[in-house]
């Protein structure tokens, strides 16, 4: 696996992560098969491992807590997780305050038995709790030790842009990295967030590249219901972004036909194709590869290592183009003039 260095650091990361979502999850991965997976995922090169304190409410950072406690060399690996969510139903157990930065930072480092963070990121903005309020506790956390980078996930583009912004005027450490979702189905990432992130030298880690399993090579058009036991079914039930009833439409149907096509003609699976189409576009580090299973990630990372034609890529663009809205599809036109 080859290495890419972490926007504008010196950070040096493997092009695929491991994300660690489903450890511990219900009907997802077990501890046993999330260790396999880890193991599976340094042996085949890869160092970037990323999980929140969310996720299962502490159980997956708990894991890889477990499975890190019994490797030999802590730094040859790159750990990152998240904050920002309920983790407990008082008052204070969510947002980005100081007390609850600093109560959940201290709770991670005891999960993840470790005694820094690699990456510690913001899991998602919060309104209600001044900016410099965030800023400042992450700055004091990275001067203290306990963290190494900082980064942000579900950004708007204005939100990531002043947060940069006030980071740099007090002079505190910045933001190196955004995880935003971005797939062949979520193109509109490309509107402010890419374009930002390359000028600002941050870092993309994708979060969902196979848009929970929709990009797999199980969908296809003609279908009028998901697969009896995926997780596009049970997404249904439990009102998750990815459901049937969000994606079951043209848009998608278009975007699998070009997906397909493509596949059939590099002899590979959707699921590669899809994710080494992200590994190929600007600003990208290290797309989020998540799996239920040892299986499903070797099949996932076989997407690195080799790359689709500027034809390939272009016919998937093509295949996957979202219709702009305002203002963008305004200055389109006039920059085609």
């Amino acid at each position: 696996m080859n290495y890419r260095h972490l926007g504008k650091t010196g950070l040096k990361v493997s092009e695929l992560c491991l994300g660690a979502m489903t450890f511990g999850r219900e009907n997802e991965a077990t501890e046993k098969e999330s260790f396999r997976m880890m193991d599976g995922f340094v042996e085949a090169g890869g160092n970037f491992i990323d999980t929140a304190n969310v996720y299962s409410t502490g159980v997956s950072e708990e894991i890889v807590g477990r499975w890190l406690s019994k490797r030999q060399r802590r730094d040859d690996l790159v750990i990152a997780t998240k904050v920002r969510f309920p983790m407990g139903s008082g008052p204070n157990d969510l947002g980005l305050s100081r007390k609850h930065i600093l109560s959940s930072a201290e709770a991670s480092l005891r999960r993840l038995q470790t005694d820094y963070l690699d990456l510690y990121q913001v899991h998602c903005w919060d309104e209600k709790t001044p900016l410099e309020e965030t800023l400042s506790t992450l700055n004091d956390l990275v001067r203290k030790g306990a963290v190494r980078y900082l980064g942000a996930s579900n950004f708007a583009g204005w939100q990531l842009q002043r947060a940069i912004d006030v980071s740099r005027e007090n002079g505190w450490e910045g933001f190196v990295c955004l995880q935003p979702q971005y797939n062949l189905l979520c193109r509109s990432t490309e509107w402010e967030l890419v374009p930002l992130s390359l000028r600002e030298g941050l870092g993309l880690i994708p979060w969902s590249p196979l848009r929970g399993g929709w990009l797999s090579g199980k969908f296809k058009r003609g279908m009028t219901a998901p697969p009896e036991g995926s997780r596009i079914e049970l997404a249904e039930k439990k009102d998750w972004g990815e459901k049937w009833s969000a994606y079951n439409n043209e848009q998608t149907w278009r975007t699998l036909d070009a997906l397909h096509e493509v596949a059939a003609s590099v002899n590979r699976p959707p699921a590669q194709v899809a994710i080494n189409w992200l590994l190929q576009k600007p600003g990208v580090t290290a797309p989020i590869i998540g799996a239920r299973g040892l299986q499903q990630l070797e099949n996932n990372l076989a997407s690195a290592g080799w790359s689709l034609s500027p034809e390939q890529v272009a016919k998937l663009d093509a295949g996957s183009e979202t219709s702009l809205p305002y203002p963008y599809d305004f200055i389109a036109k006039l920059g085609r003039r």
